[in-house]
């Protein structure tokens, strides 16, 4: 699926989003995802069950924005890796990219979850909240220790 945004194409196939672009960020900007390795991104874009990019169609083509999710396909997904590059932000293209990949989307009546530090105003504008007293998580065990 394409969505035009402006001078932007948001689209949902794996095939068209640039990895190298996603290693660029996830590895050197993004708070969240500097210590994964090259192999564990390209490893999670290949098993992600749904992909969107942002492309800048009005110059380059090049993507500026990506999001990623994972999902058992039926009632549950996990929002990840959501990004516009700072040269591009302040247009609407955060809220429009997690739009695309929440609302516009096969996971349209899931019940969606994410992890973020930042950002919790833009994710509060599609319901998302924190957890109630029903909601248990095991917190990922130090990767320094065996």
């Amino acid at each position: 699926m394409v969505v035009e945004f402006g001078n932007y194409q948001l689209d949902d196939e794996p095939t068209r989003v640039d990895q190298d672009a996603v290693w660029s960020f996830l590895s050197s900007q993004a708070y969240w995802a500097r210590w994964r390795t090259r192999q564990d991104v390209e490893r999670q874009l290949d098993s992600a069950w749904r992909v969107v990019g942002v492309y800048d169609v009005a110059s380059d083509g090049r993507m500026v924005g990506f999001a990623r999710a994972i999902s058992d396909g039926v009632a549950f997904a996990y929002l990840a890796d959501t990004y516009i590059v700072d040269a591009d932000r302040g247009q609407g293209l955060g809220k429009e990219l997690v739009r695309v990949m929440i609302d516009c989307g096969p996971g349209v009546s899931f019940r969606w979850t994410l992890h973020t530090a930042d950002a919790h105003g833009l994710y509060a504008q599609f319901g998302f909240v924190r957890p109630d007293d029903t909601y248990l998580e095991r917190v990922a065990r130090d990767r320094s220790v065996g």
